[in-house]
């Protein structure tokens, strides 16, 4: 018998993420270069599937004001996994601090490609910190998997990115949802071992990227976080 948490969420919960479609657009306003103070800790923020750095700006401007120097992904939309997506993150993470290890902080897919970044790179990687990230499981424990396969023109079983759910040997926190429109809880909370520690926030999927409550909330188990484990 199947798990109702590795189900995907039920149909009607994608009109509660729909609805974040008028605020997503408006709170994109602003500028893209980094935020906060500039001797400011680093983070860099990588957007989900067919999100953009627009798409993240509450999230960031929340790191931002929690003191991070928080950068954008800069690699326009996120159309899926790509042969070099790590290699450009890892050129990403050298361009804003060529020393310091850097906080990742993914919504979703970005959830996804951070860990993996960090697997193949934990000297760069402070920690990892996940948003409704589908990193556990079956790929297909979502509402989007066909969506994502038509666009990234791969299989969600076969991605051009090695597929590793163990824990990254770095600080790692997932944060999921309940109340998530797109992931199923199980993929988002993933299991005991592959994280150091697990919050859930009672917000929709869209939420994590858009919200400014949830964002605060965000930043909020984030410092917690890393006061036991950074």
């Amino acid at each position: 018998m199947t798990d109702r948490d590795e189900l995907p969420p039920p149909g009607w919960r994608r009109l509660v993420e729909a609805g974040y479609l008028l605020p997503r657009a408006i709170y994109g306003f602003g500028h893209l270069g980094p935020r906060g103070p500039e001797d400011g800790e680093p983070a860099l923020v990588i957007p989900g599937f067919i999100a953009n750095d627009r798409t993240t700006m509450e999230l960031r401007r929340a790191l931002a004001a929690g003191g991070w120097r928080v950068h954008p992904w800069d690699h326009g939309w996120n159309l899926g996994a790509r042969a070099d997506t790590l290699d450009r993150l890892k050129a990403r993470l050298d361009s804003i601090d060529p020393e310091r290890p850097i906080l990742l902080v993914g919504w979703s897919l970005g959830g996804v490609f951070a860990r993996a970044l960090a697997q193949a790179h934990p000297e760069r990687v402070r920690a990892v910190v996940t948003l409704g990230s589908p990193f556990s499981g079956d790929p297909r424990m979502n509402n989007v998997w066909r969506l994502y396969e038509l666009v990234a023109g791969h299989k969600v079983d076969d991605p051009p990115i090695a597929r590793d759910t163990s824990k990254p040997p770095v600080p790692t926190l997932a944060i999921w949802s309940p109340d998530d429109g797109i992931v199923s809880p199980r993929a988002a909370r993933g299991l005991a071992e592959e994280s150091d520690s697990v919050v859930a926030l009672k917000c929709s999927h869209m939420a994590f990227g858009v919200s400014r409550r949830v964002a605060g909330q965000v930043v909020r188990e984030i410092h917690s976080f890393l006061e036991k484990h950074g």
